[in-house]
């Protein structure tokens, strides 16, 4: 008896088919936005004391058990070398804290947090600021650079419930309001103003006090045009301060900035 080879050949593909078990699809999740995806900081020029200052924090934090504490970039590390001065005078009557590293963008914060920054400590009041260092290194999308921040404040409230949080509007920075760089930074502050609304959580936009009535920012108050020097950390304090001690006091922010 002659075999059609067309049949045959199809028969047998088709029960090689039945026998063969497809293999499931391979779903990739999207990789994080830089922002929202913890790192320490590796460019060159921090290596040698980036992770140096980390430690150094660390056990300065078991050791001083601080009531006050700052987290930021370099213009909250700045409060130790041109803020020295005003930062005593303002908040030297508590025990404080300095977590401001220098070029720190949210995924270096949230790299901090997650290798001990908070573990032994519970402060009263952290006063925060992050995120021109995401717009003048990459110029991350403001909702990106805001995803990160948010989520700086989640882990904060989680691993410190009991402690008040003061977010710092970002400063402005270049010399003029049109600048792509101080236009980013302003999309940032209009996204995170909200997180203000968590209980425990406050809100402060001190902006206008590094500014001219045109909205230029005066090198005699940021010669770089980023980083307060001595004037404007002195504007920076005074500022800061009723805020800080009406929140250390009372729990509340002063009536003139609810």
């Amino acid at each position: 008896m002659r075999i059609k080879t067309g049949l045959l050949t199809l028969g047998l593909c088709s029960a090689l088919m039945a026998c063969t078990t497809p293999e499931p699809e391979q779903s990739h999740a999207d990789p994080l936005p830089p922002a929202l995806d913890p790192a320490p900081l590796e460019e060159e020029w921090a290596i040698e004391w980036w992770m140096p200052r980390h430690q150094e924090k660390l056990a300065l934090a078991r050791e001083k058990d601080p009531e006050l504490v700052f987290i930021g970039d370099s213009i909250t590390q700045g409060w130790e070398q041109s803020g020295a001065e005003a930062f005593e005078e303002a908040f030297g009557e508590w025990r404080t804290l300095n977590l401001g590293f220098s070029g720190d963008r949210t995924e270096n914060v949230l790299w901090r947090l997650e290798h001990g920054a908070v573990n032994e400590i519970d402060p009263e009041l952290i006063v925060m600021m992050i995120g021109t260092n995401n717009t003048g290194h990459r110029m991350d999308p403001p909702s990106e650079v805001a995803a990160g921040v948010t989520e700086i404040v989640d882990q904060l409230q989680t691993r410190l419930p009991e402690t008040n949080i003061l977010l710092l509007a970002i400063f402005p920075r270049s010399a003029t309001p049109d600048d792509p760089m101080r236009v980013t930074n302003d999309a940032i502050n209009d996204r995170i103003q909200g997180l203000a609304a968590r209980e425990g959580g406050y809100w402060a936009n001190v902006n206008d006090i590094f500014l001219d009535e045109q909205g230029h920012l005066p090198k005699a108050i940021m010669p770089d045009l980023l980083h307060p020097e001595e004037k404007g950390y002195e504007r920076l304090a005074a500022e800061l301060k009723p805020m800080v001690e009406s929140l250390m006091t009372k729990g509340e922010l002063p009536a003139s900035r609810r």
